[in-house]
């Protein structure tokens, strides 16, 4: 059995997001959170919200409450790109400069340990 939770549009670039999700992909849910709640990242924050939700659909699903975290794991976890919010700056000489501010979609697929 396994559960899905995901976050879309989040506003970092997908690269700076993957650094993280590479450190928490097939460890288990207690030491996953343990380690995002200490990080100093932006996606850190976000990330930990999402493994806790996915953890919650895992609970609906399988109808139970009391589950042990150290016997889930995070299966697959993975950040795709969203749209850019464009922008535009002054630039010398009275024209403009355009910023493309980056988003991203982040999946965490979590399962039991077998």
């Amino acid at each position: 059995m396994q559960a899905k939770a995901v976050l879309k549009h989040f506003r970092q670039s997908p690269r700076k997001v993957r650094i993280e999700l590479n450190s928490i992909r097939g460890k288990s849910i207690d030491k996953v959170l343990n380690h995002l709640r200490f990080s100093k990242s932006k996606a850190s924050s976000a990330i930990e919200k999402i493994v806790l939700s996915a953890v919650s659909n895992f609970k609906i699903k399988n109808e139970t409450s009391d589950l042990e975290l150290s016997k889930l794991l995070v299966k697959e976890c993975f950040a795709d790109g969203g749209p850019h919010v464009k922008r535009f700056r002054a630039a010398s000489m009275g024209r403009i400069s355009r910023l493309n501010k980056p988003t991203s979609h982040i999946t965490i697929i979590i399962s039991e340990i077998n």
